[in-house]
């Protein structure tokens, strides 16, 4: 997916924003939040959700009156809730078959294929994150997995916005990143290995192998599910002497594991304490990630044509 990121709210506290004002009782009362009843979708309701040019089903969880309209703050179902973002009503629709069958019609136009299976993340076979688990590949999920069983992976603002950029890039104007990267998947890697040796005199076992296991991981996901549907032959053609994805992919992709790692970690079936160190050394290595972003990843990219 890839739309706008979070956006802040306004804070409200009865009648009033932030700043007290005086109203007198001959002023203009067009401030005051209509009536609930005039909001046309409710909290807990199942909607449709305009994203990126799709439509997703969605579930409001809050509603606020803001700048004169009403804004819903939405989770789409089936994603992590770091995509969880406020929008307006012009991006929703209610869940009806009609609608539902604008969707279908949308996704066709769009260019997806009716006869492709959707690949779930246990399908992938790399070798597990830590400490010698196997991983689970006989159990293909056929529902959403709730949202308090995925490791809590929280992408920073800046590399959110960097996320919707590069989905804008790719399927709004239609363009590809340019490959090689510098540097490569291996190569910021090694550079957040050696940060992390002059930070704290040295790198724990555990760091490390987590480290590996994020390469594995990319290479694994990348063709299945780290591609828009534009990006396959330019895929296709980069690795064709049988060339290893992170020394050829860049910070763009690596990026996009970050959303899939939840489910893909979840298949992983790792011990709740090492799930809080995992989770605390992903948040390390994005925020590297953050810290570099400038050097890291690209402001432009090449036409497809």
């Amino acid at each position: 997916m890839g739309s706008s990121v979070d956006a802040s709210a306004t804070e409200t506290d009865g009648d009033t924003t932030e700043t007290d004002i005086d109203v007198d009782a001959d002023s203009d009362t067009d401030d005051y939040p209509p009536l609930s009843d005039s909001c046309p979708f409710s909290e807990g309701e199942k909607v449709l959700a305009y994203h990126n040019l799709r439509i997703y089903p969605a579930k409001v969880r809050r509603i606020e009156f803001q700048m004169n309209e009403w804004k819903y703050f939405v989770h789409y179902l089936g994603w992590s809730k770091n995509w969880d973002e406020w929008v307006g009503m012009d991006r929703l629709l209610k869940f009806s078959e009609e609608n539902v069958q604008k969707q279908k019609a949308l996704g066709k136009k769009q260019g997806i294929d009716k006869n492709t299976k959707p690949v779930r993340a246990s399908q992938i076979k790399p070798k597990n994150f830590a400490r010698g688990k196997k991983w689970k590949n006989d159990c293909v999920t056929k529902e959403a997995i709730p949202v308090e069983k995925l490791v809590n992976i929280q992408i920073p603002p800046t590399l959110k916005k960097q996320l919707v950029d590069d989905c804008e890039f790719i399927t709004h104007l239609g363009q590809l990143v340019r490959l090689p990267r510098a540097p490569t998947v291996d190569k910021i890697l090694k550079k957040y290995l050696d940060y992390r040796i002059k930070r704290d005199g040295m790198i724990s076992d555990s760091a490390g192998e987590i480290l590996k296991g994020l390469r594995c991981y990319f290479e694994k996901a990348l063709p299945v599910m780290l591609l828009y549907e534009r990006e396959r032959q330019q895929y296709q053609e980069a690795i064709a002497n049988n060339v290893s994805p992170s020394t050829i992919y860049g910070a763009e992709h690596l990026l996009r594991l970050f959303v899939k790692l939840p489910e893909l970690l979840f298949h992983a079936n790792i011990e709740k304490e090492t799930s809080k160190e995992l989770q605390m050394e992903l948040l390390d290595f994005l925020k590297f990630l953050q810290k570099n972003q400038s050097a890291f990843f690209l402001t432009s990219y090449i036409s497809s044509a």
